[in-house]
């Protein structure tokens, strides 16, 4: 795959996982409330409960085609600037997601890490 192809792709899948993380937490609530004896009924029970809710499933399958594209670019990728791309994307795109959501992001520190964070993956992506 040709380099721009590459970087396309994890675009894609920084994206799905970054996009989903939130829709996941949305759509596990009420997970807490599923009580069964013993804990393979607790277990099963919890699995059914996800398992049957669109809310949940739906965003799940997405993140894991994401996982499945980044396995297959990982193939011709170079690791070294694959896996800090997609988790730094990832993370701004989480925050941008859980912001849009209403999700309290833990203000303006919390952002703050989070970029230094993205500015240090860069600078250590674009020294390599």
């Amino acid at each position: 795959m040709a380099p721009v192809g590459e970087a396309v792709v994890l675009v894609l899948v920084a994206v799905l996982w970054g996009s989903t993380g939130p829709f996941l937490r949305t759509g596990a609530a009420g997970l807490e409330e599923v009580q069964c004896q013993g804990r393979l009924q607790q277990l099963l029970a919890e699995i059914r409960f996800l398992g049957l809710n669109y809310k949940y499933m739906v965003p799940f399958l997405l993140n894991q085609g994401g996982s499945l594209l980044f396995y297959l670019t990982l193939a011709s990728a170079d690791m070294s600037l694959a896996v800090p791309l997609c988790n730094s994307l990832a993370l701004i795109v989480t925050l941008v997601t859980g912001k849009i959501l209403g999700e309290d992001i833990g203000g303006k520190r919390v952002a703050a890490g989070m970029l230094l964070t993205v500015l240090g993956v860069m600078l250590c992506v674009t020294g390599s």
